[in-house]
């Protein structure tokens, strides 16, 4: 049975993807030699690209893509194409939840996501903590799709906002669902880390049912559970807290069930009730009309770890001023202290202003100073509540649909004019909790656990799309396809509890407010924006060694006016084994409904130091105040829209005996990238608001001043008394991105069986031009702009078939690169090996094992290890677990 995905070449995937897929229910050999027929003209099957098409494309089976011990879809695509990068996110706030990942060095949301030649809508999450180049990034959560659920993924390595619109800068990612109306496929994996952690497991089914004669009924369910790890040291002040007989930090180190036996979460985080649903149907409504739908249901909880909260020394909760060493009383000259509140108001009961750390090495609190406060019901310290310290555990509960109905078809038999017209509304939720952890403004009375809301992006689209072949006297008929689309997307911010941004009883005493890590949004709030584009894309063989294809398309949006982007892209045929493409095309990245109007507080290390830093609105009260301030330095004022690209390609695809080869130049400029800023601070912009007459010295200060003048209005600056800095979206700073990706494939016979050998690398260089002159970038982002990912990437894969046996050998190279995030240079270059061996037992029952990072190769350690408990770089390319294995069953009907 014949499964059309799209129209007509030129229409969904306008760049000679495949116009006709056929997938029966076979073994995986079977299946990839099935793939590899029926791809149209220059397409190859595999992890490859498509050797006869003017730009670069990947195509990879559903089959070859599971050839991996992780079943995240992130995970398989870094390990088939070298220029995807994605990492362990331990420490990230909520990139915990929803992982950024990039195509060559760019943005998450610089690449286009497709499923079935349709865009994918984003994810809820907003990467305030991306390592630098993700930072304020919202990309598409494809980890909720299932890997069984797809045939093929189809990887086009070129800009193509003018067939596509907005974030086609780096390429476009089309996922493929499967399309069988008959039999069945039932996986059950398990695994686990040579450190025995992270056990996971996965059950997967996929089931086809025909829909009358011609039609089908393709069904995925899948469910995952994967445990945390711990890749973390015991810190240098925990050390010292023990070694200066600290017994509550003693006690918490040897029974912290949060971080087997570790007062620190470092590792990969907890995913728990992953379930992945999704279905894809079609069925034909008469010769030449068929009408399709396809949708999918996911949610999943992921939750992982912040950083320890020292009890003599975190800021907020238990870090007090200097106090005289007898009597606890403020001394500019005295010791440092544990922060005591005064639950009766501010000096009512004559409670100390802190607890003296006279002790061992000032990390023990005076005995008798301590005793006073506890003995005091109105004097209250967090060390009576939690001696220990803490370690909150921060995650969320992420929920993702979406539905897409079409009808395509010829408007009348014979007429040649092919028509698809579509629907599909898609919506991803992350409710966020934090666990274990306080508002210390409320005291005694704060809650442990808090809900801080939750962010909601929701997207329609409406697509109207056209073909028509003409004879215009050519080598081939000129496909002329058009269309039209609209597109709404819409974010919702919802309100944390209370408690979760309260401003309690104690926040005029150096009690921090909010919940600690990660404070909770104050309102709800909902904003939305829309665009309309139309499009013209052209294609032909102009003689029988020339083909051409150009692209025009406009887009106006309803908050940043409009943009026009170009396409030119052509192959010439030197010979029959020798080829050359190149393609010039301009593109854009609109800036989200959720990038503009995001409200976030989150706690980040800043030079050793856990501060509060916040993500503001540019339109906010604050962010105008900012505006105000940066636009009184002569620079301008800050502005958010479209950012611009322009890319240029070279390549070169030729056959070498019995192996075939392209090679692919890119360079990417991208002007007046939308980014978040380099940090505002906010008592400075206060000040000037203030005309810097009464020079406020803390930032509730000057609220409550400012306010009281009527300058401000204080309802506008709720739950910011305890921000330091903030942040805002703004275009701001430019890059140029150049690589090159090689591509080799050849295939022979070894003894009765035939082996393939697969060689894919990249070289990836990203420059910043400049950092913004109105809201710059800090130079720690242009560090890790420019140094954080490997250079080169590349793998070399031998995959063999032999009778029932299958096998497949992998080495995987991760180049050289700088933890620029602990500011540590020259990380070595690794090469990871991975293994696996299958074994058909029966016609319908496989069995496979594996070894991904055979020889247990982590990233060089960190040296500063002891400072925060990082015995890695959270930014490795590959990851910090070390070596795994894993089994699966696979059983078909």
């Amino acid at each position: 049975m014949v499964r059309k995905i799209n129209v007509c070449k030129g229409v969904l995937l306008a760049l000679a993807l495949p116009a006709t897929v056929v997938l029966p229910q076979q073994s995986f050999a079977q299946a990839d030699e099935e793939i590899e027929e029926i791809i149209t003209t220059g397409t190859r099957r595999d992890d490859r690209s498509a050797a006869d098409s003017p730009v670069p494309i990947d195509v990879i089976s559903g089959a070859e893509f599971q050839q991996n011990s992780s079943a995240d879809v992130q995970d398989l695509l870094r390990t088939a194409v070298p220029s995807f990068d994605v990492n362990t996110q331990p420490i990230s706030d909520a990139a915990t939840v929803s992982r950024p990942a990039n195509v060559r060095g760019l943005s998450p949301d610089n690449v286009l996501i497709l499923v079935n030649g349709k865009r994918r809508h984003r994810g809820s999450v907003i990467s305030f903590l991306g390592g630098g180049i993700s930072d304020g990034a919202q990309g598409v959560d494809i980890s909720s799709i299932p890997s069984l659920a797809l045939k093929q993924v189809e990887v086009l390595r070129d800009g193509a906002s003018s067939q596509y619109g907005s974030d086609a800068i780096a390429g476009v990612i089309n996922f493929v669902l499967r399309d069988e109306s008959e039999g069945a496929e039932l996986q059950v994996n398990y695994g686990s880390t040579y450190e025995d952690d992270g056990d996971n497991y996965r059950i997967a089914g996929n089931i086809g049912l025909p829909l009358g004669e011609s039609g089908f009924l393709n069904l995925t369910a899948e469910f995952n559970d994967v445990e945390g790890t711990v890749r973390s040291v015991v810190r240098d002040d925990v050390l010292a807290l023990i070694a200066a007989g600290n017994t509550d930090v003693a006690d918490f180190q040897l029974v912290n069930s949060y971080t087997s036996e570790v007062p620190q979460y470092w590792g990969q985080p907890d995913v728990e009730d992953d379930i992945k649903l999704f279905v894809n149907a079609g069925v034909d409504l008469s010769d030449n009309a068929e009408l399709y739908v396809f949708g999918n249901y996911a949610e999943r909880t992921a939750t992982g770890g912040f950083f320890f909260r020292n009890p003599t020394n975190r800021g907020g909760v238990f870090a007090g001023p200097l106090v005289d060493p007898i009597t606890g009383a403020l001394d500019p000259n005295g010791v440092a202290s544990v922060l005591v509140g005064d639950l009766a108001g501010v000096g009512v009961s004559g409670c100390p202003a802190g607890i003296p750390l006279t002790g061992t090495n000032g990390l023990i609190m005076d005995p008798a100073v301590l005793a006073a406060v506890t003995a005091d019901a109105n004097c209250f310290s967090f060390v009576e509540t939690i001696p220990s310290g803490f370690v909150p555990r921060f995650g969320g509960d992420n929920e993702d649909s979406a539905i897409a109905v079409g009808v395509r078809g010829e408007f009348a038999f014979g007429s040649g004019l092919n028509y698809d017209f579509s629907v599909s509304s898609g919506s991803n939720r992350t409710d966020f909790f934090i666990r274990n952890t306080v508002n210390a403004s409320l005291g005694p009375n704060t809650p442990r656990d808090f809900v801080p809301g939750g962010q909601e992006q929701t997207e329609t689209i409406v697509n109207a799309d056209f073909a028509y072949a003409l004879d215009m006297g050519f080598a081939s008929d000129l496909n002329v396809a058009f269309g039209s689309e609209y597109r709404k997307e819409e974010f919702d911010l919802f309100a944390g509890d209370a408690a979760s941004f309260a401003l309690g009883p104690l926040s005029d005493q150096g009690f921090s407010s909010s919940s600690n890590g990660f404070g909770g949004f104050p309102n709800s709030s909902s904003s939305d924006q829309d665009s309309v584009a139309v499009y013209v894309d052209l294609e032909a063989d102009l003689t029988d060694r020339f083909t051409l294809q150009a692209a025009v398309r406009f887009e106006d949006f309803s908050e940043f006016g409009d943009t026009t982007d170009v396409k030119v892209a052509g192959m010439f045929h030197v010979t029959d084994t020798f080829r050359i493409r190149g393609a010039f095309s301009t593109g854009f990245h609109a800036p989200t409904a959720g990038q503009a109007n995001i409200t976030n507080v989150t706690t980040q290390n800043v030079n050793g130091q856990l501060v509060d830093q916040g993500t503001l609105p540019l339109f906010s009260a604050a962010g105008q105040l900012a505006a105000d301030f940066i636009e009184s330095q002569g620079n301008g004022r800050p502005q958010l829209g479209p950012e611009d690209a322009r890319n240029l390609a070279l390549g070169f695809s030729f056959d070498l005996g019995e192996s075939t080869w392209t090679i692919d130049f890119y360079d990417i400029e991208l002007e007046d990238r939308v980014a978040l800023g380099a940090d505002v601070d906010f008592l400075t912009a206060l000040n000037f608001t203030d005309g810097f007459v009464n020079n406020y010295t803390s930032v509730g200060q000057a609220l409550t001043g400012l306010d009281a003048a009527g300058v401000i209005n204080r309802t506008d600056f709720v739950g910011l008394d305890d921000l330091q800095s903030f942040r805002f979206f703004s275009n701001s700073f430019d890059t140029t991105t150049t690589g090159v990706d090689v591509v080799g494939k050849f295939g022979f016979a070894l003894g009765s069986g035939d082996s393939t050998v697969t060689i894919a690398a990249n070289y990836n260089k990203t420059d910043v031009d400049s950092v913004g002159t109105l809201n710059p970038i800090s130079a720690g982002r242009v560090r890790a702009i420019e140094d954080l990912l490997p250079n080169v990437k590349g793998s070399v894969t031998w995959t063999h078939v032999q009778d029932s046996l299958r096998t497949m050998l992998r080495a995987n190279y991760y180049g050289g690169w700088d933890d620029t995030g602990n500011g540590v240079d020259g990380m070595s270059a690794e090469v990871l090996v991975d293994a696996e061996v299958a074994y058909q037992v029966s016609e319908s029952i496989e069995v496979i094992g594996g070894l991904a990072n055979i020889f247990d190769t982590f990233p060089d350690k960190n040296p500063g290890a002891g400072d925060l408990g990082q015995l890695y770089a959270e930014s490795s390319p590959f990851g910090f677990n070390g070596g795994s294995w894993y089994l699966r069953a696979r059983m078909t009907f």
